[in-house]
């Protein structure tokens, strides 16, 4: 038996390019390239999604936060995904429509913004580790522990990771099991945000992390909610929390936008 053809549609690549940049859109056309037998173009998909976000966040980083601050946080995003939207209509518009009037099945569109959240949450870890390293905040000879603050910064990323290991099985998994993760995410989640207080409590923590870390609370609060939304989803087995799921996820770039 031949088994069901299964699509991302052009808005379910929109909404999680928005969400998680060129690394999602790569993804997800990579995804789509697959199930039509063309592996060459899939790898060249992603490869480029890579590439793209690397290029992305490099010219970011380059502009003068004079300059960044007075551009609209939502304009680069809007433009970016835009643009992906161009392309995909013309490397797989034609596919995607012909499948979709033929009565085919599409992934859901929180599926999407699940795969959008995963990129987003690589994009973080990158952006942190960068601001870290190239800012002051890298001075170890600053008066506070950093090495205590080194290691807890090292269990808030395992525990994203964990949070979002889950993704890499979305399209498999059965709900029960995704539902069961998805709760996992929100205990580690939670857990984060402990983290996050032991930090504010070491002495003389410079005011500029105490502040990162103010956003951060915020930012585990909204990736806890998102995933409470996903798993009501999953467990209505509906797209009705889309609107939802992607009014957090601006949310979510907000910050991410504050923390570069």
């Amino acid at each position: 038996m031949e088994e069901t053809k299964k699509f991302y549609s052009q808005r379910a690549i929109t909404i999680a390019t928005y969400f998680g940049g060129p690394l999602a859109a790569g993804y997800l056309v990579k995804k789509n390239f697959e199930v039509l037998d063309q592996p060459d173009n899939a790898r060249k998909s992603l490869i480029i999604g890579i590439v793209s976000s690397i290029l992305l966040f490099a010219g970011i980083f380059s502009i003068p936060e004079p300059i960044i601050d007075k551009i609209p946080q939502p304009l680069i995003p809007l433009i970016y995904t835009g643009i992906i939207y161009l392309i995909v209509e013309r490397l797989q518009g034609e596919n995607l429509k012909q499948h979709k009037e033929s009565g085919g099945e599409f992934y859901s569109g929180w599926n999407a913004a699940g795969v959008g959240a995963i990129a987003m949450i690589i994009l973080f870890v990158g952006i942190a580790v960068v601001a870290f390293f190239a800012g002051d905040l890298s001075n170890k000879t600053a008066d506070f522990d950093f090495s205590t603050y080194d290691r807890e910064v090292e269990n808030f990323v395992e525990n994203e990771n964990k949070a979002i290991a889950v993704f890499n099985v979305i399209e498999t998994a059965k709900p029960d099991y995704l539902i069961k993760e998805f709760t996992k995410g929100v205990v580690l989640w939670k857990e984060n945000k402990e983290i996050v207080g032991r930090l504010n409590s070491l002495d003389n923590l410079p005011q500029e992390l105490i502040e990162q870390n103010a956003k951060l609370i915020k930012y585990c609060d909204l990736r806890i909610q998102q995933n409470e939304i996903i798993i009501k989803a999953i467990s209505e087995d509906t797209d009705i929390y889309v609107s939802e799921i992607e009014k957090i996820g601006l949310e979510i770039i907000e910050i991410l936008n504050e923390l570069k």
